[in-house]
């Protein structure tokens, strides 16, 4: 049986009115974006060392999707996602000593020390996890936009799952739940065009996931991932649909991840070459960089400053992490339920 290629870069319209930030917006999105990716890059260094064990999924290269969809939402909306979750509980405001304490099992941690890289969570920040099994955050997503029609808020569900779960049978029945009732939640398709290590080509009969909720009615739309304002505008337009009581929304975001699925893969399904590719042309933090430098919000010398503050808050969490003190051993028996 012939073998299908291997994924290869999707081509998006292009946009002739590129929506423009505000000198603000610019450097928020530069800020955050480089604080999710310094924090990655030191997480798979501490990984490396044997700090962090188990599972390790990193964010590093899709820093512009979580960025841009936290620019467009407001306080009070909810947020959840699989495994490659650290960068997405930077966005939602967490602090980065918390989750890096969890990273090392720590009693500092979101989760006590107990849930590692792929199970944490907030709930004064709304963020609920982080969720090991695949597609299985797209129902509890859907629960949680449920659960806020049913109590009368004003809140949003955003729901982020990857191309590899969107092939998964529950996001189907939660597709037709969410519009069956109209539920305020936005699902987000972060399409790095690898599910762990098979291409988005080999592994789904239909590629354009966007449309993926046609059959009930579900408006989509392609996204350029790499680009935060392209981000920021679609994330504003499918939040407010779903928050308008027009229900669900599915946003497919074109991005792509520079490291394996995690930090076991060696990625030997690409090669170099499109890694290097993507660097050079797409990266999202060098746009914004490069639009700063041009229109003169700032200069080399204070983003430097940006860059140093960011390190120095990374640092900050790594020392607070490797001081922190294990969870004691009667920490086995709290926070479990028994039938």
């Amino acid at each position: 049986m012939a073998r299908k290629a291997a994924a290869k870069p999707t081509k998006l319209q292009p946009h002739s009115n590129l929506p423009q930030f505000s000198e603000d917006e610019e450097l928020r999105a530069y800020r955050d974006m480089l604080l999710i990716r310094r924090f990655e890059e030191k997480a798979g260094q501490m990984y490396g060392m044997g700090l962090i064990g188990g599972f390790c999924h990193l964010y590093i290269g899709q820093e512009a999707v979580v960025t841009g969809v936290h620019m467009a939402s407001k306080e009070g909306d909810a947020s959840i996602t699989g495994y490659r979750d650290h960068g997405h509980m930077l966005a939602a405001g967490i602090d980065p000593k918390g989750v890096m304490a969890e990273l090392t099992g720590r009693r500092g941690g979101l989760s006590k020390g107990k849930g590692g890289s792929m199970h944490m969570f907030s709930n004064a920040h709304r963020f609920y996890g982080g969720n090991g099994i695949v597609g299985a955050q797209v129902s509890l997503g859907t629960g949680l936009a449920f659960a806020a029609k049913y109590r009368g808020e004003d809140s949003v569900s955003l729901t982020y799952f990857g191309d590899g779960a969107a092939n998964q049978g529950q996001v189907y029945e939660s597709f037709n739940m969410a519009k069956l009732w109209n539920l305020a939640v936005v699902y987000i398709i972060e399409n790095n065009r690898y599910a762990m290590g098979t291409s988005v080509e080999r592994a789904s009969a239909t590629t354009d996931f966007s449309q993926r909720g046609r059959s009930f009615d579900i408006p989509g739309e392609q996204v350029d991932g790499m680009d935060v304002r392209l981000v920021r505008e679609a994330a504003a337009r499918a939040i407010g649909h779903a928050r308008s009581g027009k229900g669900p929304y599915i946003l497919e975001m074109m991005t792509y991840r520079y490291r394996g699925h995690s930090m076991s893969d060696p990625a030997k399904y690409r090669s170099k070459d499109e890694v290097t590719t993507m660097r050079a042309e797409r990266d999202p933090i060098e746009q914004v960089k490069t639009r700063i430098l041009e229109k003169r919000y700032g200069t080399e010398e204070s983003l430097k400053a940006i860059e140093t503050e960011v390190r120095a808050i990374v640092t900050e969490a790594v020392d607070f992490a490797t001081a922190d003190p294990e969870p004691d051993a009667s920490e086995l028996w709290t926070d479990i339920h028994a039938a």
